[in-house]
């Protein structure tokens, strides 16, 4: 079975690790220009601006243009089917930090 298109959804898009790196910059609602994002990642102009094609086209991030800029925007709702999954998941995390938190507590007293 072939692999589908990584801008078929949010999860293909996002499946990248330089992609989840980009999202990262853009978490705090900024505008940012190409140039400061390839600064960050270390890696060429055309290869950012290949990974953040891929993220327009799914719609994690918008662009606009201000001046010769490509000003690049994280849109947070368009990630919104990437928490419901996960979101399936917490009561596992959730029980699994309280067994931890219980044993050590029991070992602290033990050493009491």
């Amino acid at each position: 079975m072939p692999r589908a298109a990584t801008t078929t959804d949010v999860f293909n898009a996002i499946a990248e690790p330089r992609r989840r790196e980009l999202i990262g910059l853009l978490v705090d609602g900024q505008n940012r220009a190409v140039g400061d994002l390839v600064e960050a990642v270390g890696l060429s102009q055309p290869a950012v601006s290949k990974h953040l094609g891929v993220l327009r086209k799914v719609g994690i991030v918008s662009v606009t243009k201000h001046g010769p800029l490509r000003l690049y925007r994280l849109e947070p709702l368009q990630l919104k089917p990437v928490h419901d999954w996960v979101k399936v998941y917490e009561r596992f995390w959730t029980h699994n930090l309280n067994r931890i938190k219980e044993r050590a507590e029991q070992k602290a007293k033990e050493k009491q």
